[in-house]
């Protein structure tokens, strides 16, 4: 019996570790919106104009919204598509055939993605749509135009890139190299990618190198003020689908304080109680 449990849980981490190495990118840390009301409204702004036109959030309803700060009026107003009632659910036009033939794959529903893409005992979902969604770049080989470091050859393209503003992409990759008299040597390999996407790349060798194959990268905004809204953009968008993935999670997380202190409280109630009833025993 204990050999087939052994068995039975080697056998979900080889099968879980090729998605939790995602493409091997480092998650950079998601700031945390979801107390800041005016960053999920924002958020939720950004979503239906940007991501619901071919992201469905089945499990949504605009009236939801209200728990974030905003009223119905103002859902009417500013969040609902002609023919869209507050208590729909958040659906598209597009149809799945549609999608197939524009995409070459149907976009997934973005209702729980938040939690579907979070590691355990790793980075969060969260971490991975702010890491995604600030590290597409452009790619002229690429069917749409783009690419994305965390999803590498994805076909969704960079909807949100007149926000993000022009910019460059620079990779240093380190490999090793056979050379045909069967020595190995290192290379240093430095691909450009300009803000049209054309690449061009240099390779140099390295002598007496002593490390391990890597990849470096590092982008350089031509306006990095726009750059930097751009960002605070996708903390609000990130925390707003953070949010919608848990809805109950902002009652959950000031519950949760309450009941801390309560077992607090009575820790020490029971503590004392013990002492007293034992006191005679001793």
């Amino acid at each position: 019996m204990i050999k087939k449990l052994i068995g039975a849980v080697a056998l979900m981490l080889t099968c879980t570790a090729p998605y939790a190495a995602q493409s091997g990118y480092h998650l950079e840390k998601a700031p945390d919106r979801i107390n800041d009301l005016a960053a999920l409204q924002n958020g939720a702004k950004l979503f239906v104009n940007y991501c619901l036109n071919c992201h469905s959030a089945n499990s949504m309803r605009y009236n939801k919204l209200t728990e974030i700060g905003l009223t119905d009026e103002q859902i009417k107003a500013n969040l609902l598509f002609t023919g869209d009632k507050v208590g729909d659910l958040m659906h598209i036009a597009m149809t799945p055939a549609d999608a197939k033939r524009w995409f070459g794959t149907t976009p997934p529903d973005l209702s729980v993605i938040a939690r579907a893409k979070s590691i355990n005992a790793g980075p969060t979902g969260a971490d991975y749509i702010y890491t995604y969604l600030r590290t597409f770049y452009r790619d002229s080989s690429k069917a749409s135009g783009w690419n994305n470091l965390v999803f590498p050859n994805v076909g969704m393209p960079h909807v949100l890139w007149e926000r993000q503003g022009p910019r460059e992409l620079t990779t240093v990759a380190m490999h090793e190299t056979e050379g045909k008299d069967g020595a190995h040597a290192w290379e240093r390999v430095t691909t450009v990618y300009d803000a049209q996407g054309f690449a061009t790349a240099k390779a140099e060798p390295v002598a007496d190198f002593h490390g391990h194959a890597s990849v470096e990268t590092r982008f350089k905004s031509l306006n990095p003020a726009q750059a930097a809204a751009y960002d605070r953009d996708m903390a609000d968008l990130t925390g707003f689908m953070s949010w919608m993935a848990e809805p109950a999670q902002r009652q959950r997380r000031e519950l949760g304080v309450w009941v801390l202190l309560f077992l607090g409280v009575f820790f020490v109630i029971a503590w004392r109680l013990n002492a007293s009833y034992w006191k005679h025993v001793r």
